[in-house]
């Protein structure tokens, strides 16, 4: 399979999937679920340029210090700062994963079955309006605010549009500040649709620029890295 990527015989999306296979990450377990790169960072342009390395990701670093800032102040202060009294717990730079079940359901609340599981997992209702999934710009922005946020994506946001729409008209909640109602994800100002978003999302997966890094962020997370 790898002979095949480097050859250009199989897509990165193709080498990705088989990857996670490979690793153990499977559907049918939301806290092994298949996980995918965020690849963009460029989520607030009119026109997506694929030729303009700007609009990527760096892929080399971990998602929770593609903000440099966040890399200095926090993660590493974090780190050595943390002592465990009782020695049992070593030092660490993240407290959450880059994928577990509560992510997974974040991501695909609008669609069943991840519809009911979040409500379960939520004691029978939807979680605050201000804590769901409802603006990729937004979600990305947080990435860089919030250095506790470190999740990856799922391989929906490669081939599924369905999950950014709200379909079933699930009564989401609305946000505190703005009074929004939460309803359809916020598309990138480069999306005209859901359909959109994926068509050129998936083209920025399979670019040369990406091509030519994924392996980084493939060290990361499946490999010696």
């Amino acid at each position: 399979v790898l002979q095949k990527w480097v050859n250009r015989e199989i897509s990165n999306f193709d080498y990705l999937i088989q990857l996670n296979t490979m690793a153990g990450r499977t559907y049918n377990d939301l806290a092994q679920y298949p996980v995918f790169p965020w690849i963009l960072q460029d989520y607030t342009s009119e026109e997506l340029d694929l030729n303009n390395p700007a609009v990527f990701r760096d892929l080399s670093k971990p998602i929770g210090v593609v903000n440099e800032k966040n890399a200095k102040t926090f993660v590493l202060f974090r780190y050595e700062n943390f002592e465990d009294p009782l020695g049992i717990i070593d030092k660490f730079h993240y407290g959450t994963h880059y994928s577990n079940a509560a992510g997974v359901m974040h991501y695909l609340i609008r669609v069943e079955p991840f519809t009911t599981l979040h409500i379960q997992l939520q004691s029978g209702r939807f979680d605050c309006a201000d804590r769901q999934f409802h603006s990729i710009p937004a979600t990305w922005q947080a990435r860089m605010d919030n250095p506790n946020d470190v999740k990856e994506l799922t391989p929906e946001f490669f081939y599924f549009p369905e999950f950014l729409e709200n379909q079933n008209g699930f009564n989401l909640g609305q946000l505190q500040i703005s009074k929004e109602i939460v309803n359809d994800v916020i598309l990138p100002k480069w999306a005209r649709s859901p359909e959109d978003f994926i068509c050129k999302h998936r083209k920025a997966l399979e670019s040369e620029y990406v091509s030519a890094h994924l392996h980084e962020w493939i060290d990361l997370i499946f490999g010696y890295k």
